[in-house]
């Protein structure tokens, strides 16, 4: 800026071409109604790139391996959350519950994936009489996570 456009003053006030006189601590302007728009936008672009970056694809090393009881591996290991709800279709409600017990779905969640939020929802689900409606009530909370997470 040229010296002619802006001047300071003694009190704090700052002059400008296109601001009248406005003391540095005035709680809204034209200015501060645009950056505060600015901050929203970014904050939401950061939120976004978050809830992709929570459904990323992990390497094979740190997938979630499935177990029936401890030491019998399934075959199956799930690297994302996406294949993680399309394995829980077809998994053995043994390795289900083995894991569900053991809080180890929440633990991958919450430590591998950085998903705070699914392993708090995880934690809420009351465990059935019947081992399907486990299933369904895992499945139905991780698919409403992931369309939460694809959402503009």
């Amino acid at each position: 800026m040229r010296s002619s456009s802006l001047r300071k003053c003694s009190c704090a006030f700052t002059l400008t071409r296109s601001y009248k006189a406005l003391p540095m601590f005035v709680p809204y302007s034209g200015r501060v109604h645009i950056l505060s728009k600015i901050a929203i936008t970014k904050k939401r672009t950061i939120e976004k790139s978050k809830n992709l970056n929570l459904l990323k694809t992990v390497p094979f090393e740190s997938g979630f391996h499935f177990y029936t009881e401890q030491g019998k591996y399934t075959g199956i290991t799930a690297c994302s959350v996406v294949e993680f709800s399309e394995k829980l279709q077809t998994l053995l409600i043994q390795s289900v519950t083995f894991h569900f017990q053991r809080q180890d779905f929440q633990k991958w969640f919450k430590n591998t994936i950085g998903d705070e939020e699914l392993a708090k929802r995880i934690d809420q689900i009351k465990v059935r009489p019947q081992e399907e409606d486990l299933r369904k009530e895992l499945s139905l909370t991780v698919q409403n996570r992931i369309a939460e997470l694809q959402r503009p």
